[in-house]
């Protein structure tokens, strides 16, 4: 890790979760989610659901969310960081949400009503490169191509190509605009910029200072840097062959990420080997490494 770093890299897994995903921080993604969400989705409190999905029965897919919570509403909201390109993105995403569909399902008489779901996506790549009028955050529901009406408004995905953010420090207008240029430079930062002042972004700054960590939070981040750093040069190596489209990094990140869980949870390496589609020598290796931390 470069001496130059002050703050953290929140593309880092360590990073995300540590900004984002604990109680004491909630407020802190509960202000991130109110300005990318849709007005009507505004939260007021928000709770952590188990983040791992195993499906209606134990031969459907099981899903990994990077963070899963439920409103005050009952509503949930799916939160996903992505660091590569993925093939058939928008399927997963699309897959991931059907999860807290199924949940609210009861038993007996039940007259179907749901609650929302929103899958909000955070993007370190652009998906279209070509597309030279792709907006930084992109909102999609249901819309009926009749009447160009939405036709149900209990769905919502948004996708956000941070990439494509490009407003400097003094173009910052809104508080969207804001945790989007601490998304996108946040590791880059060698002190707090004059423009954020709002009292949200001094809990930021504090929690994603690297010297205020211990031991045990260093070495963990350090090691969530270095995957991040991993799979950012294989892409570049692979776009410099002209090799993108062969590979599927996010599916392996995914793969990976399942197996950790797995492990944790006890299963046999054979039994993880089968669910995740990596090999018995990859699977010990993931256990070794989980049990040298």
């Amino acid at each position: 890790m470069s001496t130059q770093e002050r703050y953290i890299n929140p593309f880092t897994d360590f990073g995300f979760k540590k900004l984002f995903g604990s109680d004491v921080n909630k407020d802190l993604l509960i202000s991130f989610l109110n300005e990318v969400l849709p007005p009507k989705a505004q939260i007021k409190s928000l709770t952590y659901l188990k983040s791992e999905n195993l499906g209606r029965s134990a031969i459907d897919r099981k899903v990994v969310y990077d963070l899963y919570c439920e409103n005050e509403e009952g509503e949930r909201f799916i939160v996903e960081l992505q660091k590569a390109k993925q093939k058939f993105f928008k399927d997963r995403t699309i897959f991931y949400s059907t999860f807290p569909i199924q949940e609210q399902s009861q038993r007996g008489d039940w007259n179907f009503q749901l609650k929302a779901v929103y899958t909000v996506s955070i993007l370190d790549f652009v998906w279209n490169e070509e597309d030279d009028e792709s907006p930084v955050k992109e909102t999609a529901m249901l819309v009926s191509l009749d009447t160009k009406k939405i036709f149900y408004d209990k769905l919502t995905y948004v996708y956000i190509q941070i990439p494509l953010f490009d407003k400097t420090e003094d173009e910052l207008e809104t508080l969207e605009d804001k945790w989007f240029y601490v998304m996108k430079n946040l590791q880059s930062f060698p002190n707090r910029p004059v423009a954020l002042q709002e009292r949200i972004f001094d809990k930021v700054f504090e929690t994603a200072e690297i010297t205020q960590f211990n031991k045990t939070e260093r070495s963990r981040y350090e090691d969530s840097l270095k995957v991040y750093r991993d799979i950012k040069n294989s892409l570049d190596y692979a776009e410099e062959r002209g090799e993108t489209r062969g590979i599927d990094i996010g599916k392996r990140q995914n793969q990976i990420k399942n197996a950790k869980k797995a492990l944790e949870e006890g299963l046999s390496i054979e039994l993880v080997a089968k669910i995740t589609e990596l090999t018995l020598e990859e699977i010990q290796q993931i256990k070794n490494d989980l049990e040298n931390k």
